[in-house]
């Protein structure tokens, strides 16, 4: 990632658009998974297939590891990626992705509150006066303007989705405070380390005898292995080097984009987009605008 200058406001935003895409893109590859396996199996395989791509760089940076960020690393693999796997596409079997992308938008805020709590950081007012336009742009962009509609269908596995966000929230704060000595790549292969195992266990001992009876079952799977290479591998690659350089809070803002991008897969499916829409997107990227302002 040499070509990539983060220290660069214009990097930064750049990324954060193509982490917004590649994201808001791996609900479409969840969903085509979940076609033949489980939400179990589709999590695990995600995971699975990350630990391997990854298994030559995790191998050569494994002397990295040490007493002090051990745990750090840990608690990033599983907060960050392992469990947030699990939880989202058990949710997605019962929740609209609308809804789960609004309840995804609580992320920036879990950085905000943990940050504070747990790691002591402090941000400006401009930046609490971003979370809150960027999250009210977001979830303005997804119900489009029928908040109370979309609220109607929440349901209890709603709560897995503000789990899994919550988790981003510790897993952003570690990445900034706790893994300053380690790259973005770093970080990405060596948290994969510690949970690709358990998800290797947990494939090793699943039964696989409903998914091959559907039909395009290949298929589907390599939809879960593209999901694996962009939605994990690459984009937590520029996700952890962009905390670093920049904020919890920028880096995490990226949930409020992601619903535009779903917009964009509408209108190339001939959908129209609304005035109400277009204001959201607006309000949402003033908001993370101010998030990552900074005091000249």
């Amino acid at each position: 990632m040499q070509f990539v200058d983060l220290s660069k406001k214009s990097w930064q935003w750049i990324i954060l658009l193509f982490l917004a895409f590649i994201w808001g893109s791996s609900f479409i590859l969840m969903k085509k998974g979940l076609r033949s396996f489980d939400y179990m199996q589709v999590a695990a395989l995600r995971v699975f297939f990350s630990f391997i791509i990854l298994s030559p760089i995790f191998i050569k940076n494994i002397r990295k590891v040490n007493r002090k960020n051990f745990i750090h690393l840990v608690i990033s693999g599983y907060a960050g990626v392992f469990f947030p796997a699990f939880l989202f596409t058990k949710a997605q079997t019962y929740i609209s992705s609308s809804l789960a992308g609004m309840i995804n938008s609580l992320a920036p805020f879990f950085a905000l509150i943990i940050g504070i709590v747990l790691y002591r950081n402090r941000p400006k007012l401009v930046q609490y006066i971003g979370i809150g336009l960027g999250l009210v742009g977001a979830v303005g962009l997804l119900s489009n303007g029928n908040i109370l509609e979309s609220v109607n269908n929440i349901n209890g596995y709603a709560l897995y989705v503000v789990v899994a966000t919550l988790g981003y929230g510790i897993n952003a704060n570690e990445v900034k405070f706790k893994l300053k000595g380690l790259t973005g790549v770093e970080v990405t292969s060596l948290s994969f380390m510690m949970i690709g195992i358990p998800a290797g266990i947990y494939l090793f001992l699943s039964d696989y005898s409903e998914a091959v009876a559907t039909p395009d079952w290949p298929i589907n799977l390599m939809f879960i292995f593209i999901l694996a290479l962009f939605g994990s591998v690459i984009s937590l690659f520029f996700f952890n080097e962009l905390i670093q350089k920049t904020s919890a809070l920028f880096a995490t803002s990226v949930t409020y984009i992601i619903p535009f991008f779903a917009i964009l897969w509408g209108l190339f499916d001939g959908e129209v987009i609304t005035v109400i829409q277009l204001l959201s997107i607006s309000l949402a990227l003033v908001g993370v605008w101010l998030v990552n302002k900074r005091k000249k």
